[in-house]
């Protein structure tokens, strides 16, 4: 991936030559491609309704399909974003509603009802990994008896204030002595 990085570098830009490791722990990309999944799935059921319901056999619920999609995309921008956790958890509640949804279609008059056993199946697997990836990402928050790192005598400053100050004063001299330089040098005709 690194490569099409070298691609939009300037002539003076070192090349990058080798690419490290992931700081992505597993589950985020999981998270991540539960996210980018399901922008994908919610694309499809709002765009073409017609074709998810016809091969479940269930026509007429395309409102309810567009519906869902839009859940979808919603749920798997927040599974992208830095509150993953509430779109992976949002995604596990879709996956339920998912379910009741083809549950409702599993009628003795559905002649595509082997359609919605898989679909089923797909659901309930995803759903495993929804929760799965839930879990895995919730927030850690240190124990209650945990203690507190405090920094009362740390001023920021690595050298100390005064050397701050120092460097400071060192630079707006500098500063002016070149605007002085700069002036002298307009004068002279």
């Amino acid at each position: 991936m690194f490569h099409f990085s070298n691609i939009v570098r300037t002539k003076g830009d070192p090349k990058i030559v080798e690419g490290g490791p992931s700081l992505k722990r597993p589950e985020d990309q999981l998270a991540r491609g539960l996210g980018w999944f399901s922008i994908g799935l919610g694309m499809v059921e709002l765009f073409a309704p017609r074709r998810v319901t016809e091969t479940l056999g269930m026509e007429g619920r395309e409102t309810l399909v567009r519906t869902f999609g839009v859940r979808e995309i919603m749920a798997g921008i927040m599974s992208l974003s830095v509150e993953k956790n509430a779109g992976l958890w949002a995604r596990v509640g879709g996956d339920g509603l998912d379910a009741a949804a083809l549950l409702s279609g599993l009628t003795a008059d559905n002649p595509k009802k082997g359609n919605i056993a898989l679909a089923l199946l797909m659901v309930g697997g995803i759903a495993m990994l929804d929760y799965r990836a839930a879990q895995d990402t919730k927030p850690r928050r240190p124990p209650r008896d945990a203690r507190r790192k405090l920094y009362p005598t740390r001023s920021g400053f690595p050298k100390g204030i005064e050397s701050a100050r120092a460097a400071a004063r060192q630079i707006a001299a500098h500063a002016t002595s070149n605007e002085v330089k700069q002036n002298d040098e307009r004068r002279v005709p």
